[in-house]
């Protein structure tokens, strides 16, 4: 099992969605967790409410610190902070490959219930699509520099 963790500054949006997704798309292969620099607190509720579009699980999960998984190694680290809107992207320093994922915050869209519907399905799709296409890479027999190019390679596309 590949134990992954996804970090977002709050933990209650993008980096929450990618656990969801990665665990459901990865059963029996990989184990994901999500977590922040600065925690928000509490999960976003249009990002609940996405998952539950897409019939993913929208219970078990919180926003928590990385400091929860001070202990713990994992073997890949995933940020999906949007440098592209100048956030402030966590550094975690335990040992793992990391790579980055950027993708935009619907949490922060403001205007009719259906455009930020639409911003939050856009982040999730993208999300989705990376997922796909890490879990097809024969993951277990790949060098930690192989895993680092081809996943930063996945988070450049959108």
């Amino acid at each position: 099992m590949i134990d992954i963790l996804v970090l977002c500054t709050g933990n209650s949006c993008r980096s929450v969605m990618a656990e969801a997704l990665l665990n459901d798309l990865g059963k029996g292969r990989i184990k994901a967790f999500s977590a922040g620099s600065l925690p928000a607190g509490k999960i976003n509720e249009g990002a609940l409410a996405t998952l539950a579009r897409h019939g993913l699980p929208t219970e078990g999960y919180e926003s928590q610190s990385w400091d929860e998984f001070a202990d713990r190694s994992f073997e890949i680290i995933i940020t999906v902070c949007d440098n592209a809107a100048r956030e402030a992207c966590p550094v975690y320093l335990n040992k793992g490959v990391r790579v980055h994922w950027g993708v935009s915050d619907p949490a922060h869209m403001q205007g009719a219930e259906q455009e930020i519907q639409a911003a939050f399905e856009k982040t999730f799709g993208i999300l989705e699509r990376r997922a796909k296409k890490m879990l097809a890479l024969p993951l277990e027999e790949m060098t930690e520099q192989e895993l680092k190019v081809k996943l930063n390679a996945i988070g450049e596309q959108s």
